[in-house]
């Protein structure tokens, strides 16, 4: 393919038609603005949204060097090598395949996360419900045990125990490979010793006498109907388990709910997050499995993201409250 502005060729290998002619003068060098201009036009041509920023990703990750470091060394010229990497990792963007995934990883709360084919890519939008668990939880930050439930790549659980580290934190997932893509990044994000990963159906993941102050969850809650519909480098790539929420996209949440009402101490608290149109029926969801306090909250795009609902701690007797005063 050719820059639409037609001094801009593909590079070589790259898909492209076009050859210099015998005894023509040799070609302009491929430096690393022109790669990055190709690349850019090539991925807007195939209607990505943010052509410029995924070609700068995949260029920095190929070099092994940081974006800043493209503008600086804009007129540097790539080795055959680096061309040869770079057409490779084209193709698998091309295929529709997630930069993420192309990459290997995916910045969540500030750290880095390594992900692949095995685990959701962490969203932007996930951070609320991180958010909302350390406000939960900040009049009690030096101690307490939360449970992560359908962790995937441990992102939650992960950025949750960085900012409480005296917190004895449980992320739990049906999948034995997105617990191994977990455990490695908790050993690289230095939360290994305390972050436990266990295999399981929801809460048959924990012991039936555990009990937690804080459950967060992000299960699968796209409706089966609509996955057919999705961007294919959703619907082809990432892993229907963490997407596939059943018929209303719900099929979770009563278990979910139910169960964390058992499991949450006293004045411990849920947070769920939900997709697009179903926090009405999340919130009734709750409030009839007897939580208080069910709140709303935006991610930010100004959607109802994340669910969350507060077991209710016993009153305590005015008679003993007047007893402990004297």
């Amino acid at each position: 393919m050719s820059d639409p502005r037609g001094s801009n060729p593909a590079p070589p290998g790259a898909g492209s038609t076009t050859s210099a002619p015998s005894g023509a003068a040799p070609a302009e060098s491929w430096t690393i603005q022109r790669v990055l201009a190709w690349a850019a036009s090539d991925f807007k041509e195939r209607g990505l949204e943010t052509p410029r920023l995924e070609a700068e990703i995949l260029l920095a990750h190929v070099l092994g060097v940081e974006r800043l470091r493209l503008i600086l060394d804009a007129h540097k010229p790539l080795d055959p090598a680096e061309l040869a990497r770079f057409r490779e990792v084209i193709k698998r963007r091309r295929s529709g395949e997630p930069v993420a995934y192309v990459v290997g990883e995916r910045e969540f709360y500030g750290l880095v996360f390594q992900v692949d084919r095995r685990v959701l890519i962490p969203r932007q939008d996930t951070e609320i419900l991180v958010d909302v668990a350390l406000e939960a939880t900040r009049h009690r930050d030096l101690s307490g045990r939360a449970l992560d439930l359908c962790t995937g790549s441990g992102c939650v659980a992960i950025a949750f125990a960085r900012a409480r580290p005296t917190w004895q934190v449980t992320g739990a997932d049906l999948s034995p490979d997105a617990l191994e893509v977990a455990r490695g990044n908790a050993l690289r994000l230095g939360v290994i010793w305390g972050v436990r990963f266990v295999s399981g159906d929801l809460y048959e993941a924990v012991g039936p006498e555990e009990r937690f102050e804080l459950i967060t969850a992000n299960p699968p809650y796209i409706p089966s109907g609509e996955i057919p519909d999705l961007d294919r480098q959703i619907r082809d790539f990432e892993p229907r388990l963490a997407l596939d929420g059943g018929q209303d996209g719900l099929s979770l949440l009563p278990a979910i709910a139910q169960g964390g009402f058992a499991r949450l101490t006293p004045g411990g608290t849920l947070a769920v997050e939900i997709g697009a149109g179903q926090s009405d029926a999340v919130v009734a969801l709750l409030e009839r499995t007897g939580f208080v306090d069910v709140r709303r909250h935006k991610d930010y795009g100004g959607h109802e993201r994340v669910v969350s609902g507060r077991k209710p701690a016993p009153e305590r007797s005015p008679a003993i409250d007047g007893a402990a005063s004297d």
